[in-house]
């Protein structure tokens, strides 16, 4: 799994992006891949990364 912070998150949209050292850019997630109450910006998760069509979106990610 990839240890991240929360960059940007949309709360009206439910999602947002996450910064990491695992990858070049930032990690898009929507709320479906969380579950439980929205995160917050500079909020510490764990994630693992898929490549979608879109580029890399996170899954799986729990909070720390």
């Amino acid at each position: 799994m990839a240890n991240g912070k929360v960059d940007f998150f949309n709360d009206t949209g439910g999602y947002g992006f996450i910064t990491t050292d695992d990858a070049d850019e930032d990690v898009f997630f929507h709320m479906e891949d969380v579950g439980g109450e929205d995160l917050t910006e500079g909020q510490e998760v764990e994630f693992d990364i898929e490549d979608a069509p879109k580029g890399p979106r996170a899954t799986n990610v729990v909070r720390n």
